[in-house]
């Protein structure tokens, strides 16, 4: 009998102590695994400091094709120095946030109206010139990020905003024909380079700002070709066309680089002094230096305004993730037009489950990437589904009003740290990519905090991944290869 119970005991109890131990470790693994699905991060750390910190990521050392990328209204940006006396260098006042998102919501709509089907054929200069708004409009809303490039010969060192949404460089030049908006650096005289030239009204060069401003050229009495680009809040530059020598480092010099030296440019375009597209099409900064760099460049926008990144040109001589095999590639879509980069948006999760949302929501207007666009726009029932499922892992805090376009929202009152869920996007090629806390949630105060999207108002309306969500991230452009990729850690 004893016997017996041994073997009962043997053939029953161990396998359902296997099953018991199993069970367990299943839960424990789950259990682990869902913290991950979490950031725990500071309040604080959501703010910029007051002091510039620059990046310690390799990708944002000083190598050859490499350019430092500063957001112009931190720490670490001249633009932001006043140096009116000559004892004191203060930095003056941000533009609050309501105002930074307002200019953002303009360029969005500037965005998706070019891309709707119906949108309208270019303007002819000509026809427009006495049209030309005389007062000054709103922000540009074209990007925070700025670099430092040299123009003319001698070299004079400029700031411009870097904009993949466009294509023209252009930056104001003496002497202010008609009307110039403040600018730290000096302004461009054309008179004091002995490399620059007008382009002439009947070149082939001319014709090519149809495509790359939205508007055919003008012409004046002396022939000389006339560029025109007006953006979504109505701020505009307009000038000459021309060519000049352009540096990006002082190993790689451009001769002959075709922009526009603006005459007549109102706006407040944050005292740069102009903009660098870095868009598809010919007139492009990728395009004009195609040769060297082969239509290849990345960059890493920092976590805070308080910190650098980086702009690299070419492959060879890349950043940190521009050859590293953590760089996870998407296909570019198919582009409606010639500026925009278009990408496919499979899927989103929210603490690490995937929302229940269609692909057909994605498909039906596609998406962009923009270096311009602050907070990612994304279709009405795909941010519905992510509010709805960010609330739900946000319970525990106390929600507060929206804040301009940001409607989901949380105050978190004397906490110093909070435990958020983490967000990623799948993009076509079954890539996934995982947003920095600093790419999910956006301070509006001290205290206060909002999920960092926004619903696009119909589900026409195109989606664009903004540089809010793209922060720390190494993003890659292989145009020549007709991908997209991205990194992590690409800068601190």
């Amino acid at each position: 009998m004893e016997t017996h119970n041994k073997s009962f005991f043997f053939l029953f109890f161990f396998p359902l102590m296997k099953v018991i131990w199993m069970l367990y470790l299943c839960v424990l693994f789950e259990g682990t695994k869902a913290n991950t699905q979490f950031h725990t991060l500071q309040i604080s750390s959501l703010q910029p400091a007051s002091l510039c910190t620059p990046s310690t990521a390799s990708g944002s050392s000083k190598k050859q094709s490499t350019l430092e990328v500063i957001h112009k209204h931190g720490p670490c940006s001249h633009l932001t120095q006043d140096t009116t006396t000559t004892t004191t260098t203060t930095a003056t006042a941000s533009p609050p946030l309501s105002e930074i998102l307002t200019h953002d919501q303009s360029r969005v709509e500037s965005i998706q109206s070019k891309l709707k089907p119906n949108s309208k054929k270019p303007n002819n200069l000509n026809e427009k010139k006495t049209n030309i708004p005389a007062q000054s409009g709103k922000s540009l809303g074209s990007g925070n990020y700025v670099i430092p490039i040299g123009l003319g010969t001698p070299k004079k060192t400029i700031t411009l905003i870097f904009d993949t949404g466009s294509d023209l460089m252009w930056t104001q030049c003496q002497p202010c024909a008609r009307s110039c908006y403040t600018q730290k650096d000096p302004i461009f005289n054309p008179s004091l380079s002995s490399s620059y030239s007008n382009i002439s009204c009947s070149s082939a060069q001319c014709s090519l700002l149809t495509s790359a401003t939205g508007n055919d050229p003008g012409c004046t009495t002396a022939s000389t070709c006339v560029y025109g680009i007006q953006y979504g809040d109505k701020s505009f530059s307009v000038g000459f066309f021309a060519k000049d020598t352009l540096t990006i480092t002082p190993n790689d010099i451009f001769p002959n680089f075709l922009f526009g030296c603006g005459q007549n440019n109102q706006g407040l375009f944050g005292n740069t002094a102009g903009l660098l597209g870095l868009g598809r099409n010919s007139l492009s900064l990728v395009s004009q230096t195609a040769q060297k760099y082969g239509k290849y460049f990345s960059y890493c926008l920092p976590s805070t305004s308080s910190s650098t990144g980086h702009l690299t040109l070419g492959k060879s001589n890349g950043g940190a993730a521009s050859t590293s095999s953590t760089v996870k590639f998407t296909p570019f879509a198919t582009s409606q037009g010639t500026s925009f980069y278009f990408i496919g948006i499979v899927s989103i999760s929210v603490g690490g489950a995937q929302l229940p949302i269609s692909q057909s929501v994605f498909k039906t207007a596609g998406a962009i990437i923009d270096s311009g666009t602050v907070i990612s726009r994304i279709p009405p029932a795909a941010y519905s589904a992510m509010s709805s499922a960010f609330r739900q892992q946000m319970k525990q805090y106390t929600s507060a009003p929206a804040y301009s376009i940001l409607d989901t929202c949380f105050d978190f009152g004397n906490l110093t740290s909070v435990s958020i869920p983490t967000i990623s996007f799948v993009f076509s090629g079954d890539q996934r990519v995982d947003l920095h806390p600093s790419g999910i949630l956006v301070a509006v105060s001290s205290t206060q905090a909002c999920l960092a999207f926004a619903g696009n108002g119909d589900a026409g309306d195109v989606g664009i991944f903004g540089n809010t969500q793209q922060k720390t991230l190494e993003v890659v452009y292989d145009v020549a290869g007709g991908k997209l990729g991205f990194g992590g850690g690409g800068c601190n």
